[in-house]
């Protein structure tokens, strides 16, 4: 019976909650993040601590603990006892002297959108341009991120940024590389989609036996049919051709040849 519960518990966790701290998924090279991972774990497995496992693309790390610190760029995963893998976070390091980091949580419409261009290692940004799919949508003095107060699909696309730095002397407009941003349907809409019911579809019902001259004969059969009744008819047989009458002849008696199957032809001529 434990084994049962035990099985049924493992079959209804819910896969864990993967999140990166500060939440940007673009860092310059040599930064650290912190990635931490959550689940929920029913007594029944609390048995002995439990262990997270840590994954970079196919290859599993070394670490068990609940957090972990980051610098290599690519797709981390995680997973504890008895639970699915977590959903992506795809980190990317970058060398140049500016960045565009977007958030790495899905955005959904009516949400706010917000987009930061950095200077390497947070060296001031001046004339600060910011772009969607190559229109300049806001400019700034200097360093100052670009929000969306309630996102909506029209704003995905590529987001880029330009702008100066002093090092030391003002240098030549700069721009960052382009990154992908996707807003998601709206959390509300998306469960009502899911929650509308299909039109229900026409109950099965027993077919009505037909009454009538045609329906009376030895092919006639009940049906099963959605929505509505009907009858299907096998093709009648054809009646079986009468005999011939016989003929009477004066002073000759009636006769009848036997067939082979027993029944009679007809009189002997």
């Amino acid at each position: 019976m434990w084994s049962l519960t035990a099985l049924l518990l493992l079959a209804t966790l819910e896969k864990p909650i993967l999140s990166l701290h500060p939440p940007w998924t673009t860092i310059f090279k040599g930064e650290r993040v912190t990635l931490r991972c959550d689940g929920y774990h029913p007594p029944l497995l609390e048995l002995r601590p439990i262990s997270t496992l840590w994954y970079l693309g196919h290859l599993l790390l070394p670490s068990h603990k609940k957090s972990i610190e980051v610098q290599t760029p690519g797709v981390y995963r995680c997973q504890t006892r008895g639970a699915p893998v977590s959903d992506p976070i795809h980190l990317s390091v970058s060398n140049d002297w500016l960045i565009l980091q977007v958030p790495y949580a899905a955005v959904f419409e009516g949400e706010p959108l917000v987009v930061r261009c950095r200077g390497w290692y947070d060296k001031v940004v001046y004339k600060l341009h910011y772009y969607h799919d190559g229109k300049a949508v806001r400019y700034f003095h200097s360093s100052a991120n670009y929000t969306v107060p309630q996102a909506r699909a029209s704003d995905s696309g590529r987001y880029q940024c330009s702008g100066t730095m002093r090092i030391p002397v003002e240098s030549a407009p700069m721009f960052s590389a382009k990154v992908a941003v996707t807003v998601q349907e709206a959390r509300h809409a998306a469960a009502v989609r899911l929650l509308q019911v299909q039109p229900p579809r026409a109950p099965l019902r027993l077919g009505r036996r037909v009454h009538g001259p045609r329906a009376r004969g030895r092919g006639a059969r009940i049906v099963l049919v959605r929505g509505r009744h009907r009858h299907a008819e096998r093709p009648e047989t054809q009646p079986l051709a009468a005999a011939p009458r016989a003929r009477f002849r004066p002073g000759l008696g009636v006769h009848h040849r036997p067939s082979p199957t027993g029944r009679s032809l007809g009189p002997r001529q």
